[in-house]
């Protein structure tokens, strides 16, 4: 099975679009085989980066991946839908109206009776208006000003709709349908736009009623749409909290100093670093953070892609010294 690639990239599943891509870039220069010429681990690396972001890298490949994850959450490996067909039978021996009616969101008593002879015909009957289609859940990436303000996004959504030909009747019958193979549904996409509310925070799910998949024979699923903030360059969300990278000097991280920051509010603020400081380190700034929040700076350290000759001597006399 493959490897998860939000784990390959290290970004958590809430990470923004363009979080990912950041990232991305990022290891993919760092494991690059020119810069690692000979280096079997470094190559091998490389290409597992890269088939991670080819997984989830554009919100098409994303939104295929995340939708993929969901139904092997529900059944298991594979695709339950790959061969549905005109046919009714599901491989390894399950029935296809069990299956589809678990992402529909359930059945009704008849249909079940229509797919499957094994449940009983004493339950007690209910109406078929009780059957409702599946919730969707999808991600919507916005920036900080508009989350703050509020904005009207457009957003592509593709869902199962009531078939255009026979309206859903031929589901949980014996008939046919040209257009959706006796399923009742078949997948639309459309446009539409999502009203995100001024303050709107990270991770807040916004519900869209009956906007999630269609059921044949009754109402409509749900959308549920997660909100998520890009943290912009530099900085990322970790559980609802957002985590701003700051990279110092070595000799600053070990003695100390003061440093100046730039917070998501585009404050300039000075910052002291204490002495015999670590990667890693955290300091909490209340009040410097999204729409006033508190913000997280984390310690890392300044990576020069050059060293002056002077650097270098002076690396050799710390070397010496034992540092």
């Amino acid at each position: 099975m493959a490897d998860n690639p939000y784990v390959v990239l290290g970004v958590p599943k809430d990470a923004t679009n363009a979080e990912i891509k950041r990232v991305y870039r990022k290891l993919a220069r760092q494991y690059h085989p020119d810069r690692n010429p000979g280096d079997a681990a470094a190559e091998e690396k490389f290409k597992s980066i890269q088939a991670a972001y080819d997984s989830i890298g554009t919100v098409e490949a994303r939104k295929e991946y995340d939708s993929q994850g969901r139904v092997q959450d529900m059944f298991g490996n594979g695709n339950p839908f790959s061969n549905f067909g005109g046919g009714r039978g599901f491989p390894g021996g399950g029935d296809i109206g069990d299956i589809f009616s678990q992402f529909m969101g359930g059945r009704s008593q008849q249909q079940g009776n229509d797919y499957g002879n094994n449940r009983s015909r004493k339950e007690p009957e209910r109406p078929v208006e009780n059957d409702k289609g599946s919730d969707i859940e999808s991600g919507l990436d916005i920036s900080l000003e508009d989350a703050i303000q509020g904005a009207e996004i457009k957003f592509s959504h593709r869902r199962l709709r009531k078939c255009k030909k026979c309206n859903g009747k031929t589901f949980g019958t014996t008939k046919n349908c040209f257009e959706c193979k006796g399923l009742g549904v078949s997948t639309r996409e459309s446009i539409i736009t999502v009203k995100v509310p001024s303050g709107a925070i990270h991770g807040q799910q916004l519900r869209l009623n009956k906007m999630g998949n269609e059921h044949p024979n009754g109402t409509p699923g749900d959308l549920l749409i997660n909100i998520r903030l890009d943290a912009e360059d530099g900085r990322r969300w970790e559980n609802g909290r957002l985590i701003q990278d700051v990279a110092i000097n070595y000799s600053t991280l070990l003695l100390g100093g003061k440093i100046q920051i730039k917070t998501p509010n585009n404050n300039r603020i000075q910052i002291e670093v204490p002495p015999r400081s670590k990667i890693g380190d955290r300091r909490r700034l209340n009040g410097q953070g999204h729409d006033g929040g508190p913000l997280d700076i984390e310690f890392s350290i300044i990576e020069p892609e050059k060293l002056t000759k002077k650097q270098l001597e002076g690396l050799e006399k710390l070397k010496d010294l034992g540092l």
